[in-house]
């Protein structure tokens, strides 16, 4: 068995949370997958920054960056959100020069890493907002349109939503959730929320077979009442609920 058939584990959308990020490397280290990648957003929530940060630093995890790792090293403290400005707050200058290096995106064999889509870490990728600004899969010509690169899978994140969608050419396009975050508001391109609906850290495991990529969501319970405690500490009401239920609305 070649390393490109081995499988691979998918996780993204960390946002500070170091206890889901714990769980979803046990529940790794239980299936004896030892290959995983992080598609960004590592960092910004007011939870644990500087745990995941030790966490990541420290491991063999293939890293790109996200859009909210790209606020905290590039914007003035006074300009981030106040999500970014707790994660920011808690970091050091080796932290930050570590997001720094971290590429937009990579291509790993036959597998294309990206967190928004290829050429763009603030666009949903297999999701749309309908006509309410409710979360959509979008239509299939869409995501085909927004697909500018040649590779059999890519794995993009940024929604939050796992997903999975295979393109008429054959190409597999995988979201694999968020570890840390099931829930969120936003205000661009208009105002929405989004929901995963259940509390559970979420990862994705990928693997190459004779007959194409095979791939599976994973939902891992884990107790989010430290980092419930530390969102409420930081007076940060929709993390609350979004970390402690999956639901914000």
């Amino acid at each position: 068995m070649t390393e490109t058939d081995t499988p691979l584990a998918v996780i993204a959308d960390i946002h500070g949370n170091a206890d889901a990020l714990h769980a979803v490397l046990a529940d790794i280290a239980r299936r004896g997958i030892t290959r995983i990648v992080a598609l960004g957003d590592h960092l910004s929530g007011p939870l644990a920054a500087r745990e995941v940060a030790e966490v990541l630093m420290a491991s063999d995890i293939l890293c790109i960056r996200g859009n909210h790792d790209r606020y905290l090293t590039d914007l003035a403290p006074g300009d981030m959100g106040p999500s970014d400005r707790v994660a920011y707050d808690q970091l050091e200058a080796h932290h930050l020069d570590w997001l720094r290096s971290l590429p937009p995106n990579c291509h790993m064999g036959e597998v294309f890493l990206c967190h928004g889509t290829p050429d763009s870490d603030r666009i949903y990728w297999l999701d749309k907002l309908g006509p309410s600004a409710e979360a959509q899969l979008r239509p299939r010509a869409e995501i085909a349109a927004l697909a500018t690169v040649d590779a059999p899978l890519c794995l993009c994140a940024h929604t939050h939503i796992p997903r999975r969608v295979t393109l008429p050419d054959g190409r597999t396009i995988l979201n694999p959730g968020s570890v840390g975050c099931p829930g969120y508001d936003d205000d661009t391109p208009v105002p929405h929320v989004i929901e995963a609906g259940t509390p559970e850290a979420c990862y994705a495991t990928v693997q190459r077979t004779p007959a194409g990529w095979a791939s599976s969501h994973h939902h891992v319970p884990y107790d989010a009442s430290r980092m419930v405690g530390m969102a409420r500490a930081h007076a940060r009401q929709t993390w609350v609920r979004a970390v402690g239920t999956g639901w914000l609305r």
